[in-house]
């Protein structure tokens, strides 16, 4: 080997092998003599480059890392100099730029000496062309594989006149195999990949050739980590049939219910793409979460003013999951007790829960008292969530000035949700439905009557940083009047989650000083969001709603203004400050998280 080449190998290595052993001298030294004083600087270091590569230059290039090295001589300070060269030229190049102009100096006059390192970057390289080739059964597979190849090209993360960086390409190739194994070509994997620079065009050509593998099918699941409690209670979280097409969406949905549950304080799942690609095994690891917690805390709500609760929570009451939730809300304008079982779910994947509660109001004169227990059975598919509930009602009212008033009811309902958004607790894209029915039954009521409740919302985004959500509901109580129907089956609006600019549940039938809830009520919502930041934004909205006992006079009453979003692990988070044209007063409303 010629003796240049032999030198570029070794300086380096020799270089690094002497700081590393003056540095280790010198930490010994300071072990021995206990804390010292800030070692002086050897020399100093003034970076001159564009503001997107200095901080990465001041990190990563030894002759900046190096400046209070205590051995420093001056033929050390010319080789790093030299060094500095090839590792600035190699950091740019990882940027995008591949033709920059370099220059270090050192200016002995100075005390210490001074190091320039100079970055002219150029012109960045752009990308000239991409060729994205994917193989195996994919490419064939209609529709699955060839939706899959259709969406790698149209989202391909650097395309034509984009700039080139090798973050960026790194990204784009882990995107367009993520494509493929989050449908059933769960194996998929970069073949091969090359990007070819061409620094005097300063062009680059991207080739790209993913091998899709073999589509793979859902098959048992494999449980690890259980010690409290059967493996049928996670299976039963689980919906997917064996022999499905593997969908990496319905296996975050399985994990997300187990880690809702209660029962674990993690899970995580992942098909194992070394088993048997038409029978793959789910492999599914759960941590149990402690049985028993006891919770408290204090707060404030612009609906119910200042809030606190306690709470109690067994979730393995019988050492076979059976749940257990008491709590208690004092509230300025609510007082509630509750207590609730639940059941795991079944063999076919329904929830049972029993519960009890009583509930006190005082909102706009109007004093309710409410007895409730019932049952109330779901699914564990929230997205075509069905759900059945019978619940027996004893509820007392008093309007300001007036007697007491007392109805009952046993009121069986039927609920149907369709939910079909990019995430359940902060869509973004996507739309969501449901239809509540029910009445109460004739004999064993105060009176017969019908009940039907309709919602729908959806999120529409317009660009990268704006987006329209626009919100609908109605219900009617089917009843030739209110009376002998328990206030908590009636309807009153108003507040934080519905017309802005009111007070909470203040639109309804005005009885002299009292709102009274009525037979039936309307809210549509419309809101804007520009999103300023990846986790904040700013909105305008418009609300329009009310709640009325005839539908001859009904008006809706209107609000209107602008607040903050912020994302939040809860949903998002929301300050409003609204204007409320009926009552020519603006509120602050505050609210977090989606109910739906």
């Amino acid at each position: 080997m010629p003796p240049a080449r032999w030198n570029r190998l070794l300086l380096p290595s020799c270089l690094a092998f002497a700081l590393a052993a003056t540095a280790t001298r010198a930490a010994d030294a300071d072990a021995v003599e206990g804390p010292a004083a800030a070692v002086p600087a050897a020399y100093t270091v003034k970076v001159e480059a564009p503001a997107a590569l200095k901080d990465a230059i001041e990190r990563e290039v030894g002759i900046v890392r190096w400046q209070t090295f205590t051995g420093m001589t001056d033929d050390l300070l010319d080789r790093l100099a030299r060094e500095a060269v090839d590792e600035t030229r190699n950091l740019v190049a990882a940027e995008g730029w591949f033709s920059p102009k370099i220059d270090v100096t050192i200016d002995r006059t100075t005390s210490p000496p001074t190091v320039t390192l100079s970055v002219v970057p150029g012109e960045p390289t752009r990308i000239a062309s991409v060729k994205i080739d994917v193989t195996g059964p994919a490419k064939t597979d209609v529709p699955a594989g060839t939706d899959a190849i259709a969406r790698i090209e149209r989202e391909w993360g650097l395309p034509v006149g984009a700039t080139f960086t090798q973050a960026r390409w790194s990204t784009a190739k882990e995107a367009a195999v993520a494509a493929l194994t989050a449908i059933p070509y769960a194996g998929a994997k970069i073949a091969h990949s090359e990007a070819y620079i061409d620094p005097e065009r300063r062009a680059a050509d991207l080739s790209v050739e993913i091998a899709s593998g073999p589509a793979y099918r859902f098959g048992r699941i494999a449980v690890t980590g259980l010690a409290r409690y059967p493996e049928s209670l996670v299976r039963n979280f689980n919906t997917i049939e064996p022999g499905t097409p593997y969908d990496e969406r319905e296996l975050l949905n399985f994990v997300r219910r187990l880690n809702a549950s209660g029962y674990f304080a993690s899970a995580q799942a992942a098909l194992d793409t070394d088993t048997q690609a038409a029978d793959a095994t789910v492999k599914v690891a759960v941590i149990e979460a402690p049985p028993k917690r006891l919770e408290g805390g204090l707060g404030y709500s612009t609906d119910v003013e200042f809030r606190g609760n306690v709470s109690y929570r067994d979730v393995n009451l019988d050492g076979r999951g059976l749940q257990m939730l008491i709590e208690g809300r004092l509230e300025t304008k609510i007082q509630s007790a509750s207590a609730r079982f639940t059941q795991p779910p079944n063999d076919a994947h329904w929830i049972g829960a029993y519960s009890a509660g009583a509930e006190r109001t005082d909102i706009e004169g109007l004093i309710t008292r409410t007895l409730t227990v019932g049952t109330r059975w779901h699914t564990v598919e929230e997205r075509n969530e069905r759900a059945l509930s019978a619940t027996y009602y004893l509820d007392e009212q008093q309007p300001s000035g007036e007697e007491w008033q007392r109805s009952h009811a046993v009121y069986a309902e039927v609920e149907r949700y369709w939910r079909r958004t990019d995430s359940l607790i902060a869509p973004t894209t996507g739309w969501m439905a449901s239809l509540q029915g029910g009445g109460g039954i004739p004999g064993v009521s105060t009176r017969g009557f019908g009940r039907v409740i309709g919602r729908f919302a959806s999120w529409h985004p317009l660009t990268p940083k704006d987006d329209l959500e626009f919100r609908a509901q109605a219900g009617a109580v089917l009843a030739e009047s209110s009376d002998g129907i328990p206030s908590a089956l009636l309807f009153r609006t108003g507040g934080d989650t519905t017309v802005r600019g009111y007070a909470f549940e203040s639109l309804g039938v005005q009885s002299g000083d009292t709102v009274l809830p009525g037979r039936y009520y309307a809210v549509f919502n419309a809101e804007a969001t520009h999103w300023i930041r990846e986790a904040w934004g700013i909105a305008a909205f418009v609300d329009a709603g009310n709640a009325t006992d005839t539908l001859s006079d009904t008006h809706l009453a209107l609000g209107y203004g602008l607040g903050l979003r912020v994302r939040s692990p809860l949903g998002p988070f929301r300050v409003d400050l609204a204007y409320g044209q009926d009552v020519h007063k603006v509120r602050l409303h505050l609210s977090v998280g989606l109910t739906f």
